[in-house]
């Protein structure tokens, strides 16, 4: 057997032929992202690549001063005689597989993905290969997932009955991705729709990418209190609970997340509603990914990864958890 294309190393996922990092959690020399993400793309690197709709926002969260190189999914480039490739992970804008090959041997990792099309993110494509390094972020049978359509009408449900109690509806959204995606899902017409100055400035970073988001308001001081009345403001979860939305009151609270699929989440993080919307695959979308890729080899990783090896070694395939230091977003999901 050929050596692995990929090695477990202190910086990150190395790939030795190619002497490159994909998604490192270390400074390095060269460095392969999947996606903006903070656990996936990280600062200090020399050299950075990704697809080219991930570029405004790397530089927002990165520095303007990164030596970014960019690439488009399908496009193959070769580093010391390896191939590489991106393609279209789904999870968010600008997302990417990436696909490895060297002498014979094909590897695709999978960064954070979904298979649900959202709409606003490239939908994800399975991609062929021997081994397939996916996340397990939901890597259990309880996760699974309504249609978006279903959740985004709850969302205008509740977003008209707050404003029938004169209340503004704070929802709680990963600033990057799950922000846009309810953006780009809710009915505009039900009313104003204000966001947290971080959403806004990754708004502005997706639009110059080419990304087309409808026109919201950026939370300012100076703004009455009566003008929240009727709106949708969406917000980063740290701000949930903080002295800054205390300028919306009255106001109800929800959360948009996967992990609202488990009784007591919402009342652990004392919010009024919990919608189950999630940008990773559920347990049918990992599994269903997983046999597309056709791979012989599955490596599992940040989630319940030792529950997803296991299920697929019982179902004959060669599994194993892989230990990384991604955080599948954290607590937003």
């Amino acid at each position: 057997m050929s050596a692995p294309l990929i090695e477990l190393a202190p910086e990150g996922l190395y790939c030795p032929p190619a002497d490159v990092y994909i998604d490192p959690w270390r400074p390095v020399r060269r460095a392969i992202l999947t996606h903006a993400h903070a656990d996936h793309a990280r600062y200090g690197s020399q050299f950075y690549l990704a697809h080219h709709q991930s570029a405004g926002v790397l530089r927002l969260r990165l520095g303007r001063g990164i030596h970014l190189t960019t690439k488009g999914y399908g496009e193959s480039f070769s580093i010391r005689g390896v191939r590489f490739s991106l393609h279209p992970a789904g999870h968010i804008p600008g997302s990417a597989q990436i696909r490895i090959a060297h002498r014979g041997e094909v590897w695709v990792l999978s960064g954070d993905y979904k298979v649900e099309d959202d709409g606003l993110s490239t939908a994800f494509e399975p991609v062929r290969c021997h081994t397939f390094l996916t996340e397990s972020t939901f890597g259990l049978p309880v996760y699974q997932w309504q249609p978006q359509r279903i959740i985004f009408d709850q969302i205008n449900q509740w977003w008209q009955t707050n404003q029938q109690a004169g209340k503004a509806s704070i929802l709680s959204a990963y600033s990057l991705g799950k922000a846009q995606r309810l953006l780009a899902g809710v009915d505009v017409s039900l009313g104003p729709i204000y966001v947290h100055g971080a959403i806004a400035n990754t708004n502005e970073a997706l639009t110059k990418d080419g990304y087309r988001l409808p026109k919201v308001l950026r939370v300012e001081n100076g703004i009455p209190r009566s003008a929240y009345r009727n709106a949708l403001v969406i917000a980063p979860p740290s701000a949930l609970g903080s002295p800054w939305a205390k300028k919306f009151q009255p106001y109800s609270t929800g959360i948009a997340s996967g992990w609202m699929a488990l009784r007591g989440q919402r009342r652990r993080r004392a919010a009024d509603r919990g919608f189950v919307l999630s940008d990773h695959a559920d347990w049918p979308g990992l599994l269903k990914a997983i046999s597309a890729t056709g791979a012989e080899r599955v490596l599992t990783t940040h989630g319940y990864a030792a529950v997803l090896a296991r299920y697929l070694t019982e179902q004959g395939l060669q599994a194993q958890e892989v230990e990384t230091f991604f955080e599948g977003d954290g607590e937003d999901g």
